[in-house]
């Protein structure tokens, strides 16, 4: 039986992460070779390209930071070379720092800004103008967050990096759409994972404080989160384009 992305490829950025692994290895279940980006070394790529592998699919690995645009085209061009044709990409990678409006430095804004807002349009327009130079179709999914519409002090710039790619979101979409590029979002709430799951792993009771404010009282795995990925890049969905997938639980409707 044939699988859903067999022939395909996909390239995920901050692909060593919690949501990151799992969205690679959900699409290397469903026959998809994976490009992987990350500022780690490739001594960290190593256990989750062996898993891949093990899923009978090629894969590859590149060090590299998303928020240096150049760096991101030769990231592109290697994938290229070593996979074949990107049809597919999520932009994922993303940093975050706990501190309020008045406390967050400079430095801290501005990085934030780069990576979780400039990486995903370096990453997404440069796979998308390879896709339109060779007239092939496509996915972009944006890897967003309800915290794009939902004000949070303690994280602002993360907030307002995430409200920026909703909408770098919705002008690719549109410029996209004649092309047969479907562009989207998946915005998750509560994710046990990344630095919430660092958190939480120390101190249980913020864990299950967190889940208590969920009104379905479950907190989302990045396995959910991949699931809903894939979902979005299915070949046989012609018309959703444009359109944030608010997974969140039931979050925003109480906060």
């Amino acid at each position: 039986m044939k699988k859903i992305f067999e022939h395909k490829t996909v390239l995920i950025s901050g692909g060593l992460g919690d949501i990151g692994r799992a969205v690679a290895l959900a699409f290397a279940a469903e026959g998809a070779n994976v490009a992987i980006g990350d500022v780690q070394p490739a001594a960290n790529a190593q256990a989750l390209l062996s898993e891949l592998r093990q899923l009978s699919v090629a894969c590859h690995y590149n060090c590299v930071d998303v928020a240096d645009a150049a760096a991101v085209d030769a990231w592109i061009a290697e994938a290229e070379a070593q996979l074949g044709i990107v049809h597919m990409v999520v932009a994922n990678a993303a940093t975050v720092t706990i501190a309020g409006l008045y406390k967050i430095t400079a430095e801290q804004w501005t990085k934030e800004l780069r990576v979780n807002l400039d990486g995903a349009f370096y990453v997404s327009r440069a796979v998308t103008s390879r896709l339109l130079a060779l007239e092939l179709t496509g996915s972009v999914v944006f890897v967003g967050s309800w915290a794009a519409e939902a004000v949070h002090a303690n994280i602002p710039a993360y907030a307002v990096s995430k409200a920026g790619m909703r909408m770098l979101c919705q002008c690719m979409a549109l410029e996209l759409a004649p092309h047969g590029i479907m562009v989207n979002e998946i915005a998750p709430g509560y994710v046990d994972a990344g630095v919430s799951r660092q958190v939480w792993d120390q101190s249980p009771a913020l864990r299950e404080d967190a889940r208590k404010k969920v009104p379905v009282q479950a907190l989302i795995t990045p396995a959910e989160v991949a699931l809903q990925v894939l979902r979005l890049c299915d070949p046989a969905n012609k018309h959703i384009t444009g359109s944030i997938l608010l997974m969140d639980g039931g979050l925003s409707l109480v906060r």
